[in-house]
C-alpha cells in the first residue's frame, strides 16, 4: 500500500534552503562577481589607461572634431615610429610661419598688412602699431581671424549690432563696387574740406582749422600723434592726453653715432615718385621736378629728421614729459593747441591748465618752427599749398584701406622699393580686421558664445596649478620662494578682453551707426567711432581688444584672453587630450616666459635641466655628424621652457583625468597618446621662440617618454641602444 500522499497541483515543490555557511559563500561570490564586472567596465571605459589592449573611449563626432581628425597627420603620432624619427617629424613638410600662413591672393581685392597687429602697452589708446611677430603668433592670429570670419559670414537678420558688423564686412568685401568708384569718393571729400587741389587756390586755407577737422573727423594726424594713456613713470592711475611724433611716411635712417636721422637719396626718389603717383590719381598733374613737389619733399624731410627711435628717447628721458596746454602753446606756438585738443576730444572739456604728456618735445618744437617758416615765406601761396598738400596726402594714407587697388599698389611698390615688402593677406582678413576696429564688442560677444567658458576655465586652473607644483619641485636656491610667491600671488582668470554687454546694450550702443552698401562711407564712419573710443578711455578701466592671443598680467591677475581659445588649439567639444596637448603646452610656455626675468636669476637649475636634455639629444645623434656645440644662454632658456612646459601640460592632463576620467578619442587615439600626438602636430605649426630651439619640439616626447611613467608606453630607439636614456631630466 502506498503511504505517500498525492501532491495537489496547487501545491508547489519546495527546494531546500542552503545552510547558513553556504549562503554567506554564495553572497560573497556573487558580490565579488559584480565588483569584478564593474571594475572591468570602469577600466574599459573610464580609466585613464593608454594600453593598446584597452577599448578606446567613444570617438568625438562634433563638427570641430571631424575637422581636427581630418587634419591630424599620421606622421605626428610619436608611437607609430622609432623615437629616432622624432628628430625629423616636422622636416618632411614646410613649417608654417608668419610668411606663409596666409597665401598670396592676386587681383584687385588684395590688401597689404604687416604682421602682428596689436596695441602698444605704453600707448593704452586706440592707436595701432604693427610689429614683426613670432611665427606662432602669426598662425594663432590667423586662427582667430578665421573664427571671426565664420561669425561675419554666418547668416543673420534684423538690425542688431552683430548684423551691422556683417553688413560692414560685406561692404568691405565688395571689391567690384570699390573698384568701380575709383577716386571719386576721396575727390568729393577733398571738395568738402575746402576746395579742389587742381585749382591751386590756397589763400582761403586756414591751417589750424583744417588740422582740427582732420584729427577730429578723420582720425588723421599729419604733424603729431594724439592718444590717451597713463604715465608709465608714475603710480598715478589717471589717463592723460599724450602727444607723440607722427608716423612719418618718408623713409629715414637713424644714425646712432651722429644721433640724428638721415634720408638716403634713392629712398627720397622712390618716396617722391609715390607721392606724384598718388596726386595723379586725384587729377593733379605734377612732375617730380616741379617746385611744389620739391617743397613737399623738403617739408617731409625736415619733419622726419627730428624723429627719434623709441629706445633713444627712452635713454634720453624724453618720454612722458609733463606740461600744461598753456606751457605747450608757449613752446610750440604755430599750433593752436587748445583749439585742436578741444576739437579732438569734443565733447570733453580741455583747458589751458590741463596736463599733457609729450614723448619728443624737441620734435614738437622743431615742427612748430618749420610750420611757422612756411607761413612766413615770401612765396606764401606756394608754401601754404605745400602744407595743404602734405595734409591731404596724410589723409589719403588714412583712407587707402577704403580706396581702390591703385592706391594700395602704390603703397606696396614703395615698401618694396625701400626693402620692406609688406605681407599680402587675403581680402577677407583685411576686412575682418577693419570690422573689428568698429564692432569689437559685438564680435567679442559672438566669439564668447562659441567658446566653452567652463572648459576654458578648467584648462586655465589645471595648467596653472600644475605649473605651481612644478616650480615647487625645482631647486631654485635660497630665493626660490620669491618666484613661487609671485606665482601664488597672481589669480589666473579667463578674460574676454572686451566689455561684456547684453545684446540689448550692444544694440543701443550701435543704434546710431548706419551701415550702407558704400564701403567708403562706412569706413569714414568707422574713423569717427575710433575717435569716440579714444574719448571713452578716460573713463574705462582697460581698453578692449579681442585680438589679444597671449596671457598678460594686470595687478594681481594673470589674464588668459578670449582670443587664445580657438581651433585648432582649443574647442569645447575636443577631447581634453587635444586641448591640453595643443593649447595647454602653449599656455605653459607663455606663463614661463612671463616669469623668465626672475627665473634667469636662478640659472643654475635651468641650465642643468637644459644640458641634460641636450645630452640626451646627443646620445641619439652620436656619430660623424653628431658633435654638439654648447648651448647659448638663449638656447638653454628655450630648451628649459619647452621641456618644462610639456611636463606641466602633461601632468595637468593627468590630474584632470583623476578628477574626471571620461574623455573622448580622435582618429582612434586617446588619452596620453592623443595628448602627445596633438603636441607634436601643433608644434610643427605653432612654434613660439623656435629660433633658439636646437631640435624639433617633437624630440621632447622622446626625452620624457624614454624614462617616465607619464607616457602610455616606453619608447625604443634604434640608434645607440646601449645609451638609452638612463637619467631623468
Amino acid at each position: 500500500m502506498n503511504n505517500h500522499q498525492p501532491v495537489s497541483q496547487s501545491q508547489s515543490v519546495r527546494k531546500p534552503w542552503p545552510s547558513a555557511g553556504q549562503g554567506r559563500l554564495l553572497l560573497f561570490l556573487s558580490s565579488s562577481f559584480v565588483v569584478i564586472l564593474l571594475g572591468l567596465g570602469f577600466s574599459l571605459y573610464c580609466a585613464p589607461s593608454d594600453n593598446s589592449t584597452v577599448r578606446a573611449p567613444l570617438p568625438c563626432v562634433s563638427q570641430a572634431c571631424l575637422k581636427a581628425a581630418a587634419k591630424l597627420s599620421p606622421s605626428a603620432d610619436p608611437f607609430s615610429q622609432p623615437c629616432d624619427d622624432l628628430l625629423f617629424t616636422c622636416g618632411t613638410r614646410e613649417r608654417q610661419s608668419g610668411k606663409n600662413i596666409i597665401k598670396r591672393e592676386e587681383g584687385p581685392g588684395e590688401q597689404t598688412l604687416l604682421r602682428g597687429k596689436r596695441r602698444k602697452a605704453t600707448r593704452e589708446a586706440d592707436r595701432y602699431t604693427f610689429e614683426e611677430a613670432q611665427p606662432s603668433h602669426s598662425v594663432r592670429r590667423a586662427a582667430l581671424l578665421e573664427l571671426l570670419r565664420e561669425v561675419l559670414e554666418s547668416a543673420g537678420s534684423g538690425d542688431s549690432a552683430k548684423q551691422k558688423a556683417r553688413w560692414f564686412y560685406s561692404s568691405c568685401m565688395d571689391t567690384q563696387a570699390i573698384e568701380k568708384l575709383g577716386s571719386e569718393p576721396v575727390l568729393k571729400l577733398i571738395q568738402k574740406l575746402g576746395g579742389s587741389m587742381a585749382s591751386r587756390k590756397w589763400n582761403h586755407f586756414n591751417f589750424n582749422s583744417a588740422l582740427s577737422v582732420l584729427m577730429k573727423e578723420y582720425f588723421t594726424f599729419p604733424f603729431f600723434n594724439v592718444y590717451v594713456g597713463r604715465d608709465a613713470n608714475s603710480s598715478d592711475h589717471r589717463r592723460y592726453i599724450q602727444l607723440d611724433q607722427p608716423d612719418i611716411q618718408i623713409p629715414v635712417e637713424w644714425k646712432s653715432n651722429k644721433k640724428n636721422s638721415k634720408e638716403k637719396a634713392q629712398d627720397l626718389r622712390n618716396f617722391l615718385l609715390s607721392q606724384v603717383q598718388l596726386l595723379s590719381l586725384l587729377g593733379i598733374s605734377l612732375s617730380s621736378t616741379s617746385m611744389h613737389t620739391g617743397h613737399l619733399i623738403q617739408l617731409s624731410s625736415q619733419l622726419a629728421r627730428f624723429t627719434r627711435p623709441l629706445l633713444y628717447r627712452l635713454q634720453q628721458q624724453q618720454l612722458y614729459h609733463r606740461m600744461t596746454v598753456k606751457e605747450l602753446q608757449a613752446q610750440a606756438p604755430a599750433i593752436d593747441w587748445l583749439g585742436c585738443l578741444r576739437a579732438v576730444f569734443h565733447p570733453l572739456a580741455v583747458g589751458e591748465s590741463d596736463t599733457v604728456l609729450l614723448h619728443n618735445l624737441p620734435y614738437i618744437k622743431h615742427m612748430s618752427q618749420t610750420i611757422s617758416a612756411y607761413h612766413r615765406n615770401d612765396k606764401f601761396s606756394n608754401c601754404v599749398g605745400t602744407l595743404y598738400t602734405f595734409m591731404i596726402l596724410s589723409l589719403l594714407h588714412t583712407l587707402t584701406p577704403a580706396l581702390d587697388s591703385r592706391f594700395t599698389e602704390i603703397r606696396r611698390n614703395l615698401s618694396a622699393a625701400l626693402g620692406n615688402a609688406e605681407e599680402v593677406v587675403p581680402r577677407w582678413a583685411h576686412c575682418v580686421l577693419q570690422t573689428e576696429t568698429v564692432f569689437g564688442e559685438a564680435l567679442g560677444n559672438a566669439v564668447r558664445e562659441r567658446v566653452g567658458e567652463r572648459e576654458a576655465e578648467d584648462l586655465i586652473q589645471t595648467i596653472y596649478s600644475s605649473l605651481e607644483s612644478k616650480l615647487a619641485e625645482l631647486n631654485l636656491g635660497d630665493d626660490d620662494h620669491a618666484i613661487l610667491n609671485k606665482v601664488r600671488s597672481l589669480t589666473p582668470q579667463f578674460s574676454p578682453n572686451i566689455d561684456v554687454m547684453s545684446e540689448k546694450t550692444l544694440d543701443q550702443r550701435y543704434a546710431k551707426v548706419q551701415i550702407t552698401e558704400d564701403y567708403f562711407s562706412n569706413y569714414l564712419q568707422s574713423l569717427s567711432l575710433r575717435q569716440q573710443r579714444r574719448n571713452e578711455l578716460f573713463m574705462q578701466a582697460s581698453e578692449p581688444d579681442i585680438l589679444l592671443i597671449t596671457p598678460f598680467v594686470t595687478g594681481s591677475e594673470i589674464n588668459f584672453p578670449l582670443g587664445m581659445f580657438v581651433p585648432p588649439l582649443f574647442h569645447p567639444s575636443y577631447p581634453r587630450a587635444v586641448n591640453y596637448g595643443a593649447l595647454g603646452t602653449l599656455m605653459a610656455k607663455n606663463i614661463l616666459h612671463l616669469l623668465l626675468p626672475e627665473m634667469q636669476m636662478r640659472m643654475k637649475t635651468l641650465q642643468a635641466v637644459s644640458e641634460c636634455v641636450w645630452s640626451l639629444f646627443g646620445n641619439m645623434t652620436e656619430g660623424p655628424h653628431g658633435f654638439l656645440l654648447p648651448l647659448t644662454l638663449e638656447q638653454q632658456l628655450t630648451v628649459w621652457v619647452e621641456y618644462t612646459a610639456l611636463q606641466i601640460a602633461l601632468q595637468g592632463y593627468k590630474n584632470s583625468l583623476l578628477k574626471q576620467p571620461q574623455d573622448t578619442s580622435l582618429s582612434g587615439i586617446y588619452h596620453t597618446h592623443l595628448f602627445l600626438t596633438s603636441f607634436v602636430q601643433i608644434n610643427c605649426i605653432f612654434v613660439p621662440y623656435h629660433e633658439q630651439l636646437p631640435f624639433e619640439a617633437s624630440f621632447l616626447v622622446a626625452a620624457i617618454c624614454m624614462n617616465s611613467d607619464l607616457c602610455p608606453e616606453s619608447m625604443t630607439c634604434s640608434l645607440n641602444t646601449h645609451k638609452h636614456f638612463k637619467q631623468k631630466c
